[in-house]
């Protein structure tokens, strides 16, 4: 699981990533009250967002953003991470209400100023998350609105790990809330993180999966976390990567390559949590699998750490400020800026549709009812169950959410009504 790390050099205890901090900022971008109102221009295309790597921007000795954009050519982050602040009140680590915050705004438009843009993250390793308190999908949402509204956001992450994603009703409110975000704010890219393991997902990865198919939502890009679970260089994470491919393709009926592009992967640079190691060489590898096979996310944990420590090994401890492996300042940031910048921007999310009203009038047929004012089916519309179209002279009806799924074809997505 993602996990930030003690500061020793700020003499500060860091609990789990997400979880209650005490603040200790330090190299960020100067205060400002409010983000500038002039930032529709600043919004990437999606392929930047899934390459947006995580910064804690109060906390852990916090980078200079612009300066590692200009080193890198990096142009996104992923600021972490926004809690519940004792009920339904986003606050940065659960601790500093973002009602109030006049830090995070001024590091945002430092980023924007040159040229690239930020995602922030709710949730995180630990700590009470709005999901969890706010009661409701609609009450989640309201919470997290906030947020999008205070910042003038273009993208979100749903890093749903524990305690959180164990909690059946929060993980409803959860992806329920990320289901009217999109609603409500066009074109807002989300995305969804969870633990990996070595089979892709474990029991409560793949009830976070199961629960926006009920749902019938589709975030921008589903992403697993191949570290923290005995884990050992990039050839086991490739593996895992494959398994949760398996996944998606299995739980929503969706092609390989559609699966691919909804596919992420996010690392952790250096020495993890629980001592294994990715160097340099192991993100490069990953990186390759990725570009390859299309995926739409390539990000890691945490620009905080991308730095060598000293001495380079850290005595093989654990660091919030530096990642415990001999490397160049921002080594690993140079892997998700090649991935942003060599990466198409993938596909957005379907635009749900409901099934139309069958008719009885027409030519008839063997059983399958007139086909009057029926649609025919269109391979740019996602269709949910029950959804009824038009194919080859026969009418169909969908028995699962489909993307792409010609009526007929081998992924048996639809039900043959017979000709018209």
């Amino acid at each position: 699981m993602r996990r930030s790390t003690a500061m020793s050099a700020l003499a500060v205890t860091v609990v789990a990533a997400g979880a209650m901090i005490a603040l200790a900022n330090s190299g960020s971008a100067a205060p400002s009250a409010a983000v500038s109102s002039n930032v529709s221009s600043n919004a990437l295309s999606g392929n930047w967002y899934g390459a947006a790597p995580y910064v804690m921007p109060e906390d852990n000795s916090p980078p200079d953003l612009p300066t590692v954009m200009a080193a890198t050519g990096q142009k996104s982050f992923e600021l972490a991470f926004v809690l519940a602040d004792g009920g339904c009140t986003p606050a940065w680590g659960g601790t500093s209400p973002v009602s109030s915050d006049s830090t995070v705004p001024g590091i945002i438009s430092a980023v924007r100023a040159a040229g690239g843009d930020v995602s922030v993250s709710f949730g995180g390793f630990g700590g009470t998350k709005l999901g969890q308190d706010c009661g409701s999908a609609a009450g989640t949402a309201a919470a997290e609105q906030q947020v999008i509204s205070k910042y003038s956001l273009h993208a979100i992450d749903l890093d749903l790990e524990e305690p959180e994603y164990e909690n059946t009703t929060a993980i409803n409110n959860e992806v329920g809330a990320a289901q009217i975000l999109q609603q409500n704010n066009p074109g807002l890219y989300i995305s969804i993180t969870t633990a990996g393991t070595a089979s892709g997902t474990g029991f409560f990865g793949q009830n976070v999966l199961n629960t926006a198919k009920a749902d019938n939502f589709t975030p921008n890009d589903y992403s697993i976390m191949p570290f923290d679970g005995g884990f050992s260089g990039a050839s086991s994470q490739i593996s895992a990567l494959n398994a949760f491919h398996g996944l998606l393709m299995n739980t929503f009926g969706w092609s390989s390559q559609l699966a691919f592009q909804r596919e992420g992967f996010s690392g952790m640079n250096g020495r993890t949590d629980s001592a294994e190691m990715f160097t340099q060489t192991d993100f490069q590898s990953v990186l390759n699998f990725a570009e390859s096979n299309g995926m739409g996310r390539f990000t890691y944990w945490s620009v905080n750490r991308d730095r060598q420590c000293n001495p380079p090994d850290n005595n093989g401890t654990l660091s919030g400020t530096c990642s415990s492996t001999p490397q160049g300042a921002w080594d690993f940031t140079k892997f998700t800026a090649m991935f942003g910048g060599a990466t198409p921007p993938p596909p957005p999310p379907p635009t749900t549709t409901t099934a139309p009203p069958t008719t009885t009038t027409g030519s008839g047929g063997t059983g399958g009812g007139g086909c009057s004012g029926i649609a025919a089916w269109n391979n740019q519309t996602a269709y949910s169950a029950g959804a009824v179209v038009t194919n080859g002279g026969h009418k169909w009806t969908a028995n699962q959410w489909n993307d792409d799924e010609v009526p007929g074809g081998p992924a048996g997505a639809w039900n043959d009504n017979g000709a018209c």
